[in-house]
């Protein structure tokens, strides 16, 4: 069956194309890769999710890999994504593998590769695995496997708890835990029955923070829900904040990749304002300084922000990995995206919500204010400003190209009575508006989805664009 590899990885519904044949086939292909391209004794570092069979199937890839003589780092219980990325560092593996398939539904299941450097692997990378899976598939060549007490006992295989390390790089290097537990919060953390649950009331275990933890015990299937931190899959934590008299909720998607956040009064805090939020306190706070770095479907705020503090602004496509490559060429004080992968100067160029929580929690203790009126100052100060993505379900995938050389040629002249100031193609098409607000219609890279997105002053404003890049796509 067909394996496609996209965005992060190799992406496929379990049991269907994502089987113990097939992963077996691509974790050959990496090994393969690394053999051409690594130094002499190669190592992986390999961590996994809560989903069904990830334990098994993290385990089959470090088999493959100890067949083929290489030495795979294998957690003993499931893990954030970022902690596994920070890994590869601290143990100056070669390559990293997190069997997750982040926030999609409980059907999918996935293969992502990490760099040496910590963060997601180049596109190039990438189509050398695919390119090497195609041969090995046209000449029959099977693949090596060790079993695995033979593997054990021959230090091929080695289990270890990435946690340790991971939180001390954070809580030494990233975050003040100073600062957090003079706060003496109340935070509802919701794991989304994801790798990352458990992570903040661990890593604030010794400081005043009383955390209390939802959604923490192993669920494969989630509780019928998508692991996504967003506002429509967060009612269990908006009802335990307004029980619990918390200040704060912080959830965390599937791997723990991503954050969302819920203020005292049950508003839901999209990435949009924490980036914003995290960029105002590291600048205005910490006195950092850096470039600013965000997707085309995030916020005008950061533009702002960007440009009020005299920062350099790059805007990149969908996806953490242009984010990545500015973290490692560039002087970046943060980077990040809509949907919440965001990541600050000094971390591996990873989407980390476990980071991100608890430098929100960071800059709610130090502003003694709760979060709600850190909104509304920030409102204030660089908005206003109302963002809403609505996502159309395709029966199969649409082509990108002609799709927004369609879109481009029928454009209208306006969109709800602001006149079209410019148009990007830079993943998907972006018009902006002569008022700065803005549409963007993009294929997603992970699903059969088309993905609208608008931000403008208001909700109605918001909408009427919206209805108006429904309209347009005609599907």
């Amino acid at each position: 069956m067909t394996i496609k590899f996209g965005t992060d990885g190799w992406r496929a519904v379990i049991s269907d194309t994502f089987t113990f044949e097939n992963l077996r086939l691509v974790s050959q292909a990496a090994a393969d890769y690394l053999h051409e391209n690594a130094p002499t004794d190669p190592s992986v570092v390999i961590g996994f999710d809560t989903r069904f069979l990830s334990d098994r199937y993290a385990a089959e890839v470090a088999k493959v890999m100890a067949g083929n003589g290489i030495t795979a780092h294998l957690t003993r219980a499931d893990c954030p994504t970022p902690a596994i990325s920070y890994n590869v560092v601290h143990k100056k593996a070669n390559l990293g593998v997190m069997i997750t398939a982040s926030h999609n539904p409980p059907r999918y299941n996935g293969f992502k590769l990490k760099a040496d450097y910590g963060g997601a692997v180049t596109k190039e990378v990438t189509r050398n695995i695919a390119v090497r899976l195609d041969e090995n598939r046209a000449h029959g060549k099977q693949p090596a496997l060790m079993g695995y007490e033979e593997a054990l006992a021959a230090k091929l295989i080695r289990r270890f708890d990435p946690a340790w390390a991971y939180y001390e790089h954070l809580t030494s290097n990233l975050i003040d835990l100073d600062i957090i537990s003079a706060g003496e919060l109340r935070v509802v953390a919701d794991g989304m029955y994801g790798s990352g649950r458990g992570a903040f009331k661990e890593v604030l275990s010794r400081t005043r923070t009383r955390v209390f933890n939802i959604r923490s015990d192993m669920n494969p299937g989630f509780g019928g829900i998508h692991p996504e931190p967003i506002a429509r899959y967060l009612e269990e934590l908006v009802a335990t904040v307004k029980q619990r008299h918390a200040h704060v909720g912080l959830a965390t998607d599937g791997d723990a990749d991503r954050i969302g956040a819920v203020d005292a009064l049950g508003n839901f805090i999209d990435p949009h304002h924490i980036m914003a939020l995290s960029l105002r306190y590291l600048y205005e706070k910490r006195g950092w300084r850096g470039a600013v770095v965000k997707t085309v479907s995030s916020t005008l705020m950061l533009n702002r922000l960007a440009k009020k503090y005299n920062l350099p602004l790059h805007e990149t496509p969908v996806g953490f990995d242009g984010i990545a490559h500015l973290m490692m060429t560039d002087d970046v004080l943060i980077g990040g995206e809509e949907s919440g992968g965001i990541s600050i100067k000094g971390h591996v160029p990873e989407g980390d919500g476990v980071l991100m929580g608890l430098l929100l929690l960071e800059v709610m203790a130090d502003a003694h204010v709760p979060l709600h009126e850190l909104v509304a100052d920030l409102q204030k100060t660089v908005g206003p400003t109302y963002y809403r993505r609505t996502d159309i379900k395709l029966s199969q995938p649409v082509p990108k190209k002609e799709m927004v050389e369609r879109l481009a040629n029928e454009a209208p002249a306006s969109i709800n009575g602001e006149r079209i100031v410019s148009v990007q193609t830079s993943d998907g098409i972006k018009f902006m508006l002569a008022d700065d607000s803005w549409l963007l219609i993009r294929p997603s890279g992970t699903e059969p989805v088309l993905r609208v997105y608008s931000e403008g002053a208001n909700k109605q404003a918001v909408d009427s664009i919206l209805a108006a890049g429904r309209a347009m796509v005609k599907i």
